[in-house]
């Protein structure tokens, strides 16, 4: 549909909702794979060669690249110290992850200047191009199956590295402690956990987004660009470092 011929409110909303770029035929199966999904394998791939890039021939000195690599793993090393305590090693690596993907994931827009589907075909020839459309860089983390499937996976780590370093025994009597009677509310955090988790990312992420598409859809081009300073960058590193904060708080909770 031609985004021209809507109002307003169906512009947004057109906005809002991932749409099929294309599908994967798999033994007669259709798996419809949606912008967001696209967007997070972008995502990964430029994390994996640009983490293959930097750690290539380390030394025992660290000179140029390395000193950024080891400033970045330093921070995450020391964040995760602070919070955890003792344990630290074992969730730093989790958390250098999951924070670095939702720093790109949550500012992503900011890079809708490289040319996309249309331009991509004309240089390339690919048909696979032109399923892609112009400015389809947004935040994965508007559909919250995304935030989802983060939160469900901190508390899997939680779990599993709580039974791992208290031992099984430790780990269920620690749901009678300080009193039998709290069994049943520590067995609800980790419904509530994921769930507070989930929708504090989500409802950040897409607030910003809808915030952002208004002015962009209702304001000149120039006008909306110093509050993408606040929505698109600070928010979007803002929301990354709470939700591996609380992931790192709980964890500390697990093992403690």
């Amino acid at each position: 549909m031609d985004l021209g011929q809507l109002g307003l409110r169906e512009k947004l909303i057109e906005e809002l909702y991932a749409k099929e770029l294309f599908n994967i035929n798999l033994f007669g199966w259709k798996i419809p794979v949606a912008d967001t999904v696209v967007v997070m394998w972008i995502i990964m791939a430029f994390l994996i060669i640009t983490a293959f890039l930097l750690t290539r021939q380390m030394k025992p000195v660290p000179r140029g690249k390395q000193n950024l690599v080891e400033v970045i793993v330093g921070f995450f090393n020391s964040f995760s110290r602070d919070v955890v305590g003792h344990h630290w090693r074992v969730f730093a690596p989790y958390v250098g992850t999951v924070a670095l993907f939702l720093a790109f994931a949550n500012t992503i827009s900011l890079f809708n200047f490289i040319p996309g589907g249309d331009y991509l075909y004309k240089v390339t020839g690919l048909n696979f191009f032109q399923h892609i459309p112009d400015n389809f860089l947004k935040p994965p983390t508007r559909n919250i199956n995304i935030p989802a499937s983060l939160a469900v996976l901190t508390m899997g780590v939680c779990i599993f590295e709580g039974i791992a370093i208290k031992k099984p025994k430790n780990w269920l009597r620690s749901f009678f402690e300080p009193s039998p009677i709290v069994f049943p509310f520590k067995v609800f955090d980790y419904f509530i956990r994921p769930a507070s988790l989930t929708l504090r990312l989500f409802g950040n992420i897409l607030g910003a987004f809808i915030v952002m598409e208004l002015l962009y859809l209702t304001l000149p081009a120039l006008l909306p660009a110093p509050l993408s300073i606040y929505f698109d960058i600070f928010d979007g590193f803002l929301q990354a470092y709470i939700f591996v904060f609380l992931s790192l708080f709980y964890m500390a909770e697990a093992v403690e």
